[in-house]
């Protein structure tokens, strides 16, 4: 991790280095939990591929040809030690990764909305394995910095970044809260999929905000429900069988959050119903997925009776000094 290499002068880089170490002191214990994803992560990071296109919907890093049949067969082993996988598709020298969600059908819905990547310091928040890193790789940025406080998304990321040979990005153990450490740094942020595990969504869009330049943007998608008042759903207790799931807003809802949290511009760019086609299961991820959290006798709502979701996409601005 080289954060004096990109972090602004104002910020206390000393602050950062000390929780970057002790969480990597604490995932470093000789426990089976930590070790059920930092040995593969260890085996993985040791291959560097010649190969890696970043550009198309597949995030591509090695060929086939690259490796021999018993190398591949160990790199496989040890990719499916991160199962279950989220997000993706991957082919990680010549092996096909068909993640539970098709994040390349996000992306898509992205593309015509993103501000210039070229040479900026971006942050995504709640990276899981780095997917959405690698698209933005394509685009040249001058550091990523992906936050993922999880340990199995955290080593599968890293052990794909370290294959690919990045050297202008990396994963950390941070959550959205290690944001107050980075004041004015980021010219882009992505939160993509985290505000409805904030017990308190406006307070987290301010830490948000605040970690922006002057001038950047943040883009923002979310689980909603659909409607256009401004309002949000809390379940009694799960929705779509998660627990860790607060406040689901409509649109409407995620747009006035956004406005009082500090931001200048806002734009709700694209909605749409989630379906199984997008999330399901696969060979990569066995457990439960969409089709599992919708009442089967009437798709319009979740297994709990609450009004099935949607995504939104929002592009929102803080305003330049």
């Amino acid at each position: 991790m080289r954060y004096r290499d990109w972090l602004p002068a104002h910020v206390d880089l000393a602050a950062i280095e000390s929780i970057h170490t002790a969480r990597e002191q604490w995932v470093s214990q000789p426990k089976k939990g930590f070790l059920r994803y930092r040995v593969p992560y260890e085996v993985l990071r040791e291959f560097r591929a010649e190969h890696r296109d970043f550009t198309t919907d597949t995030v591509t890093i090695g060929a086939a040809e690259e490796v021999s049949d018993e190398k591949r067969a160990v790199i496989e082993q040890n990719l499916r030690g991160f199962m279950p996988w989220r997000k993706g598709p991957f082919s990680v020298f010549g092996i096909g990764i068909d993640a539970e969600w098709q994040s390349n059908r996000k992306w898509a819905r992205l593309q015509a909305h993103l501000p210039d990547l070229h040479d900026k310091t971006i942050a995504d928040i709640g990276c899981s394995n780095g997917y959405y890193i690698f698209r933005m790789m394509a685009h040249k940025p001058r550091w990523v910095l992906g936050f993922e406080p999880a340990m199995q998304p955290y080593y599968c990321g890293r052990a794909l970044l370290a294959m690919a040979g990045c050297d202008n990005g990396a994963i950390d153990l941070l959550g959205v809260e290690h944001l107050t450490l980075f004041a004015e740094t980021f010219d882009v942020i992505f939160l993509m999929g985290v505000i409805y595990h904030r017990a308190a969504p406006l307070d987290c869009l301010r830490t948000v905000c605040q970690a922006l330049k002057p001038g950047g943007t943040l883009i923002f998608e979310s689980q909603a429900i659909p409607g256009d008042e401004p309002v949000a759903l809390f379940a009694e207790k799960t929705y779509g069988k998660a627990p860790g799931t607060y406040f689901i807003p409509t649109g409407a809802c995620a747009v006035n959050w956004l406005k009082r949290a500090g931001f200048s511009s806002v734009d709700l760019f694209y909605a749409h119903p989630m379906n199984g086609e997008e999330q399901r299961r696969t060979d990569w991820m066995h457990f439960e997925s969409y089709e599992h959290f919708i009442d089967p006798a009437n798709q319009d709502k979740t297994v709990e009776g609450y009004p099935a979701p949607w995504r939104i996409f929002i592009k929102a601005g803080v305003r330049a000094s």
